[in-house]
């Protein structure tokens, strides 16, 4: 099971800030990604089709043989973790908690902002785990359902983009949080605009470096570990439209990202 690969889900392309980090962290682990373009965005989709959309995508992945599973999606890890847990039988990790640590670690006055689509921030699932490690800690969240779309189009800059996510933030300005938890993976590719509009005094939160690290340490602690001075293959899977998805996974990760293939589910 060791050289057995790690399987990373997202609703889209914005997993691959995830998938990125844990190449990064282990290059030795063997990779296989699956974005659900056919479906994106998830987060405007009810709590029950995204816990069966979710599913049905842990479902494709684990019958590729991979030894644990990492949702880099925060609107499945908000409302589908007990579903996809029980679909697979590899262990499962999400990306809220490790977002919340990151963010207890930056903060400096305690408030911490929150962004994520509709079903994130609906869920509470960011300030639930927030009070459950420092109850003290003060919330305030928006919901920003344009970055999603914006980002699978290509637009990570520019006017348009400054004008909504300015639009977006301003009641987290007011809150004068001191730390924003970028809650949808797909966020982080809108950092440069996000860092300009909230100003120097914020920091902003990817929980991506913090999945890896969960990862790694789950990895070795059930002794799953690949072993080092190897470099792992890479798997890239799309619901729809791979060669648009390839054309902008080669944006983020490079050129040498490869081949894009298509899973289609049953209708």
């Amino acid at each position: 099971m060791a050289r057995s690969a790690i399987g990373v889900f997202d609703s889209g392309l914005g997993g691959l800030t995830v998938f990125k980090a844990l190449a990064r962290r282990m290059p030795e682990e063997s990779l296989v990604y699956f974005g659900d373009t056919a479906r994106v965005p998830y987060g405007s989709k009810s709590p029950e089709a995204i816990a069966r959309f979710s599913s049905e995508a842990a479902r494709f992945l684990a019958g590729r043989g991979i030894k644990l599973l990492v949702i880099a999606c925060n609107t499945s890890s908000a409302w589908a973790l007990p579903a996809i847990r029980r679909a697979v039988k590899v262990p499962v990790v999400g990306v809220i908690e490790p977002g919340a640590r990151a963010a207890l670690a930056a903060t400096r006055g305690g408030r911490i902002g929150v962004i994520g689509t509709e079903a994130t921030i609906a869920s509470g699932a960011y300030p639930k785990a927030l009070r459950a490690l420092a109850p003290r800690a003060r919330t305030a969240a928006a919901a920003c359902p344009l970055f999603v779309p914006l980002v699978e189009e290509g637009w990570w800059s520019g006017d348009v983009v400054e004008s909504v996510a300015r639009r977006y933030v301003a009641p987290l300005k007011r809150a004068r949080v001191d730390a924003l938890i970028l809650g949808c993976t797909h966020y982080p590719y809108l950092k440069p605009v996000l860092a300009r509009v909230m100003g120097p005094r914020v920091r902003l939160i990817d929980s991506a470096e913090e999945t890896a690290r969960e990862t790694e340490s789950e990895l070795a602690g059930r002794g799953l570990r690949a072993a080092k001075g190897r470099r792992g293959r890479r798997e890239f899977y799309a619901s729809d439209a791979p060669q648009r998805f390839e054309r902008l996974a080669r944006r983020m990760l490079g050129p040498g990202t490869g081949r894009v293939k298509l899973h289609r589910f049953d209708a």
